[in-house]
C-alpha cells in the first residue's frame, strides 16, 4: 500500500471512531483549532507506525511532505499541545477499537521493562524519583530502574489492556486491574503461577492457565502445555513490535501525564495499523506488509 493510501484509510479510520466517542463539542468557549481532532491523531497513529516517536518528528515530517494535505498544520508548540489535550479521546477511541474490533474469550497477558535511563545513572536520575523503581528483567538477565509495562493481548493479537507500574510491583498484583472485562481462558507465563490469584480469576468466569515450577507437580496433558506455549509467542510477538516499531521502551517525556500520553497513543496506533491490516486481508501482526516501497 502506498504511503498517501496509508494515511487516507488511517484518517477514514480515525474519523470513524471519533465521532462514535466524541457525541458532544469538547470546547464550548474560545477559538477551535485549525487542524482538526481527527487530522491531528492521524498525523499521530501514522507518525509513530513510521518510527517517529516524538512529537517534534511528526510535526516536521508531515510539515515537510503532506502540507498540501494539512495546510493548517501551524506550529511545533500548538501541534505539541493539541496532541496532549486529546489525550482522554485517544484512550476512548483506543478502548472503543478494542471492544468492537477485538472480540475473543482467549486471552494473553505479560509484563515488560521500561527503563527510565540507564543503570548507572539512576542515582542520579531526576525524573520519576517517587516513582520508579529498580527492578531486575529476567529476559535480559539485567538489572534496571524504572517501570514495567503489563500487556493484555487476545489470540490475535489485539492488544486489550495495557498499565504501567513501578518495576517492582509484583505482576500477579496489576494483572487484574486490566482483566476486568475480559472472560473464558487467560494465558501466561510463570510470573503469574498463584493460588489465589487463579481462585480469582476462577470466580470471575476465567480459567488462567500458566506453566508450573519445576517443584510443582503437573497433570495435564503434555500437547496441552505444548500449545499452551505456542499460543503465548502472540504476546511475546507484540511485545516486540511495541519495542522495535513504537520504541515503547524508551521514555521521553519528563512527568508521568506525558509518557501516558505517549504511551496511549502508541497502543492505540498498533491497534487501528492492526485492524488496517485485518481489513486488507494480510495477516494483521506483519506490519511490515502494510506499506509497499
Amino acid at each position: 500500500m502506498p504511503i498517501d493510501e496509508f494515511i487516507i484509510n488511517t484518517y477514514l479510520m480515525v474519523e470513524q471512531y471519533y465521532k462514535k466517542v466524541v457525541t458532544e463539542p469538547l470546547r464550548t468557549a474560545g477559538y477551535a483549532p485549525k487542524l482538526s481532532d481527527p487530522e491531528i491523531i492521524c498525523m499521530e497513529v501514522v507518525g509513530e507506525f513510521l518510527n517517529m516517536d516524538q512529537d517534534k518528528q511528526i510535526w516536521q515530517y508531515f510539515k515537510q511532505h503532506w502540507q498540501a494535505w494539512f495546510p493548517a498544520i501551524g506550529s511545533y508548540s500548538n501541534f505539541a499541545k493539541h496532541c496532549a489535550n486529546l489525550w482522554q479521546v485517544k484512550q476512548r477511541i483506543q478502548d472503543k477499537v478494542s471492544l468492537l474490533e477485538g472480540k475473543d474469550n482467549i486471552h494473553l497477558i505479560d509484563g515488560f521493562p521500561i527503563p527510565v535511563c540507564h543503570y548507572g545513572r539512576a542515582y542520579r536520575h531526576k525524573n520519576y524519583q517517587e516513582i520508579a523503581t529498580f527492578s531486575y528483567c529476567a529476559a535480559k538477565q539485567e538489572k534496571y530502574y524504572g517501570f514495567e509495562g503489563h500487556l493484555l493481548v487476545n489470540l490475535s493479537g489485539m492488544i486489550k489492556g495495557f498499565t504501567i507500574a513501578p518495576a517492582n510491583i509484583d505482576e500477579r498484583a496489576v494483572a487484574p486491574d486490566i482483566t476486568s472485562n475480559i472472560h473464558g481462558l487467560l494465558g501466561a507465563d510463570k510470573g503469574y503461577v498463584s493460588p489465589s490469584l487463579a481462585q480469582y480469576y476462577q470466580s470471575q468466569g476465567i480459567d488462567l492457565q500458566t506453566p508450573l515450577r519445576r517443584n510443582m507437580t503437573d497433570d495435564r496433558p503434555k500437547p496441552v502445555l505444548k500449545r499452551l506455549m505456542r499460543v503465548r509467542r502472540t504476546v511475546e510477538t507484540v511485545i516486540g513490535q511495541l519495542a522495535e516499531r513504537f520504541n515503547i521502551q524508551k521514555v521521553r517525556a519528563k512527568d508521568l501525564w506525558h509518557l501516558s500520553h505517549r504511551l496511549i497513543r502508541k497502543i492505540l496506533s498498533h491497534n487501528l495499523c492492526f485492524v488496517l491490516n485485518k481489513q486488507l486481508g494480510n495477516p494483521p501482526l506483519q506490519f511490515e506488509l502494510l506499506i509497499s516501497s
